[in-house]
Formats: structure tokens, C-alpha cells, sequence
């Protein structure tokens, strides 16, 4: 005669490892086995099955989500360094243009950049005064504010 089973009693399962786990849950993941073909394989409850594929997919998502947060920190501090070089650039050029008194700017740049170089000029101008050929400052004085008249 056969023992029969408890069925009353809870069946014992061993604790699976994450390799195991991470194995299943890729395989059902991928399509190369079903929830309860992986349940009979291994021997694990189909509901725990699903448990692992809930907590998986969320690891997956909190991971992403994670990595675009960095990203976007990364790209901000990208631009924040850009702006920093354009601004040196247009630094470089504007004082450039001052000292040699040719506008490059107007004919190389789009007009945007172009733009924002004449109002560093204009600014530079404002602080310090004109800039000769040379290079040497000339500061406006109190006695030049005042437009002289050219005789012919």
C-alpha cells in the first residue's frame, strides 16, 4: 500500500540563489520557457516566479531611471563647460577685434554669435575705453565726452 501524501501540509521549497533566480527570470524573459514549465523545471512555486519577475522588471526601471538622472547631470555640466568656452572665445575675439580694429566676427559667425561679440565689445569699450592698433588703451576723458566738430 502507498503512504499517502499530507496534503494539509505546506510543501518546503530551498531557498533559491540569485544566480538561480536571475537565470529564471532572464529565461521566462526571454520567451525560452513558460512561467509554469519554469516552475516545474526548478521546482519553485509559480507564484514566487511571478514575485521575481515584479521585482526584477522594478530593479530594471529604478536602474534606468537612475542612469538618465545621470546622464542629464552630466550633460548639464557639459553645457555649463561650453558656455564657460564660447564665452572665452568670444572674449578672445571681441578684445581682438578691438586691438586690430577688423570685424571678424561679422563675417565669419552667424549672426547670433556676431551679435553677442559687438555687445562685449560695446561693454569693453564702456570699462576701459578704446583700444588703438597697437594695443594701447585710450580712457575717455571728461574732455572728449563732448562731440567736436570736423571743419572742411
Amino acid at each position: 500500500m502507498k503512504p499517502q501524501k499530507d496534503h494539509w501540509r505546506k510543501k518546503s521549497y530551498q531557498k533559491a540563489t540569485l544566480e538561480t533566480k536571475l537565470l529564471v527570470v532572464e529565461q521566462i524573459l526571454n520567451g525560452q520557457i513558460s512561467n509554469n514549465q519554469a516552475s516545474k523545471k526548478y521546482d519553485i512555486p509559480r507564484t514566487t516566479i511571478t514575485y521575481w519577475l515584479r521585482k526584477y522588471s522594478t530593479l530594471v526601471q529604478q536602474n534606468i531611471g537612475m542612469s538618465k538622472n545621470e546622464e542629464i547631470k552630466r550633460l548639464k555640466e557639459k553645457i555649463e563647460e561650453l558656455e564657460f568656452v564660447k564665452d572665452f572665445q568670444q572674449d578672445i575675439i571681441a578684445d581682438m577685434e578691438l586691438i586690430t580694429g577688423v570685424d571678424m566676427s561679422k563675417k565669419s559667425l552667424p549672426k547670433t554669435l556676431a551679435k553677442e561679440i559687438e555687445r562685449k565689445k560695446k561693454d569693453r569699450i564702456k570699462e576701459n575705453g578704446s583700444m588703438d592698433v597697437l594695443g594701447s588703451l585710450n580712457k575717455p576723458s571728461t574732455k572728449d565726452s563732448k562731440p567736436s566738430k570736423n571743419k572742411q
